[in-house]
């Protein structure tokens, strides 16, 4: 499967580094190693996990005939911040150097000697339906999304095995059972614990089995301590922490006085939304990550400042997602299973925030109707029209 992002790193590995961070499994790798790199005549791929090439990392042993040098997993060792700084300002000339992590690389090593200026950071996501189907969408800020195409069969795989490469592509539901629970235990035992100063994984893992029916709902840190019976902040802390190792990410409320909106309370969501058995939360996660996916490529490679958000006031009025450029909105998305009758607090919001376009994109085939400006569209056309 063609990648979104290979091209534009290609582009950019003649100006800087590239570091690609990612949850665990999402295709990194696979993107460095066997796409990314077809454009070099030689590459050369270091794993920190891989005695050999942790040895040869440490001695700064380089291959001689390499253009490009492909680090994976060095966010493991303490100091790699400093280590690439220095390989790269000694031999940038020499070398294009792509590093890969399974944790936020742009800031989760703090302090340190400075990596600003040296690098281009690219956040990797699952598949998305316009990637599975192999089509290249061109989106301009504050336009209208063009919905214009039916792939419901895909929708549905995709809907069903999530977005990463390994089970989206077996499409089973037995190994897609085993690598939920191996994927978890590999990422909480040989990541979370090899970087970060949490011993007591046991909990963690607790914690990861409860986060799934939290999903889509305001997410308070002091129901889950009650629940798991441990302080504030370790749950805080642990939150935190998944969060900067991408199992899960936070959508917070968009904060405008005219709206008496909230001003704390996010929502959370899984990069993986083929955990959630709830059909409704489930659906609200995939349109959530789909979304989440086009705001971070329109910052990391556009630099447009691209944020996702969702809509609530005191009165509990909602919308599920507002996508905002400069602070300013340019679209808003409510997630419905089946009912095409447009949510009153859509034009409420849209209204009130002047909001250009507004979809309320439902989960069923062949539907696609604009009324009073908001548009009613099937998921499929919606989401293949994003990135």
């Amino acid at each position: 499967i063609k990648r979104y992002l290979t091209q534009f790193i290609i582009d950019d590995l003649d100006e800087k580094m590239v570091f690609i961070g990612g949850a665990r499994q999402v295709g990194k790798t696979t993107l460095a190693r066997d796409l990314i790199s077809k454009s070099f005549k030689n590459f050369s791929y270091f794993n920190w996990d891989h005695r050999t090439d942790r040895k040869k990392i440490l001695s700064m042993e380089l291959p001689g005939n390499s253009e490009l040098l492909i680090y994976d997993k060095i966010h493991k060792y303490k100091k790699w911040k400093n280590y690439i700084k220095g390989i790269y300002d000694q031999y940038k000339k020499e070398y294009k150097f792509i590093v890969t992590g399974s944790a936020r690389l742009n800031i989760f090593r703090k302090g340190g000697d400075s990596l600003m200026g040296r690098y281009h950071y690219y956040t990797l996501h699952p598949l998305s339906l316009p990637e599975i189907i192999n089509i290249s969408n061109k989106i301009e800020i504050f336009k209208e999304i063009p919905l214009n195409q039916n792939h419901y069969s895909e929708f549905e795989n995709l809907y069903e095995f999530g977005g990463f490469p390994e089970i989206f592509i077996k499409q089973n539901q037995r190994a897609l059972r085993r690598w939920h629970n191996e994927r978890i235990e590999r990422l909480f035992k040989e990541e979370i614990r090899d970087i970060t100063a949490i011993r007591d994984i046991g909990s963690l893992l607790l914690l990861a089995e409860i986060l799934p029916s939290k999903v889509s709902s305001l997410l308070s840190i002091n129901s889950i301590r009650e629940d798991l019976e441990v302080s504030h902040r370790a749950v805080k802390l642990w939150v935190e922490t998944l969060e900067y190792f991408y199992y899960i990410f936070r959508v917070y409320p968009f904060h405008n006085d005219s709206i008496r909106s909230l001003k704390k309370e996010a929502k959370l969501y899984l990069t993986d939304w083929s955990e959630i058995e709830n059909e409704g939360a489930r659906f609200e996660n995939m349109v959530a990550c789909h979304l989440l996916k086009l705001v971070n490529f329109m910052k990391e490679y556009n630099g447009y400042k691209s944020e996702l958000f969702f809509l609530r006031n005191i009165d509990k009025k909602e919308v599920d997602f507002l996508v905002t450029v400069d602070k300013k909105p340019w679209f808003c998305v409510e997630c419905k299973l089946s009912d095409e009758s447009i949510s009153p607090t859509i034009h409420y919001y849209k209204d009130r925030l002047n909001i250009p376009f507004a979809y309320q994109v439902i989960k069923k085939k062949n539907v696609h109707s604009l009324k009073k400006g908001i548009h009613v569209v099937s998921a499929d056309r919606f989401l293949a029209a994003l990135i």
